[in-house]
């Protein structure tokens, strides 16, 4: 027990122990015969009050040693002089238990018993059993009390760091939803805005276009139609910057490619051991994170690779939003729960669809075993929200693993036709076929206005 951190019920003791202290003291000098015996009752009062009014023997351990050995000798006289002195022993255990260190406490605890004792032979006191249980039964008492008062403190202690630790942990993990739920609306305000202004913007565009086109020569219209299709184009532009800046912070700067290398170097500490190199057209281009991050729990994560394999093709941003979403939580599952020592995260661009495989040599799990109907703290949404989110735009999303075995999560998304595709990564829709001479249909016509991707 720290006593420079004292609480209310520490003080409360305290003031119990000076009470104590002085009732003993009192009732020795009244009870003594000689007017030696008061004076050294005066000197052991004197040198007591100057201990707990002293600063130095609350905040050094020196300090106080030094103290409970004048205090000791003072009532070494007074147990001399007069057998009264003898109360004190058992207000005496207690300083000692409390100001010494264990290795110290308990030898000085001895000694002031055996000094009580000795006091009744030297004052004439017949032995009996009584002369050596009193002191010593007084001692187990008071080491008993002291111990048991300081084992109590320490859980104290503990229970108190433990809800500090709870609160700012509460405080850390709402300021990390508040920043998912903004990234989520982020991204939400992204794909309305690119599959409604953007798409709407891009069609009335196309229309006026191909109205111009069917304009005759030196139509007074032509010029109004020109200025609408321009403040369209510049709006959609416009429309453009706001998809861009609302798109997840790891696509800010880069391809999906770059954001996924990115994601994987975030997990090693050696930085990229491999060269970035190509085999040949179209083939793999590896680069792996090495040495692992030490987590929060002191362990070290996996070493993590990255490779493209195909040819990367541009993707609209819902997909690499997705793709870049379903990464990182795959590898986050795989730092908090598989103990993997390796993981790999590929990207295959294929005829008609980009994969995502995540893949690592963890402990595995079995797919089929029985889910919690509700997450829990320990986790149970990732995979779910994986899969929502691969669905959601079409894909397939797989799982696949075996105790002792590693994981493999694969998602698997189909590519738009290349112009769709283009029309979805730049904001604008394919021409619709009166831009090759076909006859303009009627606005009133279902068909007139062209979907986006």
């Amino acid at each position: 027990m720290d006593p420079r951190s004292p609480t209310p019920a520490l003080r409360a003791l305290r003031l119990c122990l000076h009470l104590l202290m002085a009732a003993l003291l009192v009732l020795a000098a009244l009870r003594t015969e000689t007017a030696a015996g008061v004076t050294a009752a005066a000197v052991t009062g004197a040198v007591y009050a100057a201990g707990a009014l002293l600063p130095a023997v609350r905040s050094s351990q020196r300090a106080a040693a030094v103290w409970l050995l004048a205090l000791f000798l003072s009532w070494l006289a007074l147990l001399w002089l007069t057998p009264e002195g003898l109360w004190l022993a058992f207000p005496l255990y207690f300083l000692q238990l409390h100001l010494l260190p264990a290795r110290w406490s308990l030898p000085a605890v001895a000694l002031t018993a055996g000094a009580a004792i000795l006091s009744y032979v030297r004052h004439g006191a017949a032995l009996s059993p009584g002369v050596f249980i009193g002191p010593l039964l007084g001692a187990a008492v008071a080491v008993a009390t002291v111990l048991g008062f300081q084992a109590l403190y320490r859980e104290s202690e503990r229970r108190r760091r433990l809800i500090d630790e709870l609160i700012s942990t509460r405080a850390e993990l709402a300021a990390a939803e508040r920043h998912a739920g903004t990234l989520a609306e982020r991204e939400r305000l992204a794909r309305e805005i690119h599959d409604t202004l953007a798409q709407g913007l891009s069609s009335i565009q196309l229309l006026l276009r191909a109205a111009e086109r069917t304009l005759p020569a030196g139509s007074p219209a032509a010029g109004h139609i020109d200025r609408a299709r321009r403040a369209a184009q510049d709006n959609l532009a416009e429309a453009r910057r706001f998809v861009r800046a609302l798109a997840p912070p790891g696509l800010e700067h880069g391809s999906l490619a770059g954001a996924l290398e990115r994601l994987c170097a975030t997990h090693g500490t050696g930085g990229p051991e491999g060269s970035g190199e190509a085999e040949g057209a179209g083939g793999p281009v590896g680069t792996e994170a090495g040495g692992g991050s030490a987590g929060a729990d002191g362990t070290t994560g996996p070493r993590v690779r990255f490779s493209v394999s195909g040819t990367p093709v541009e993707l609209p941003t819902p997909y690499e939003v997705a793709l870049l979403r379903i990464a990182q939580s795959a590898l986050a599952n795989t730092v908090r729960h598989a103990a993997a020592s390796r993981a790999e995260i590929t990207l295959s661009f294929m005829a008609g669809s980009v994969t995502l495989d995540v893949v690592d040599d963890g402990t595995g799990f079995d797919p089929a075993a029985p889910r919690p109907a509700r997450p829990s703290a320990e986790g149970g949404f990732g995979l779910p929200a994986m899969r929502s989110r691969a669905e959601s735009l079409g894909g397939v999303f797989t799982v696949e693993s075996a105790p002792g075995q590693g994981t493999a999560v694969a998602v698997t998304l189909p590519l738009p036709d290349p112009a769709t595709a283009t029309a979805t990564a730049t904001g604008a829709v394919p021409a619709p076929s009166f831009m090759s001479g076909a006859p303009l249909p009627s606005l009133s016509s279902p068909t007139a206005l062209p979907t986006g991707a």
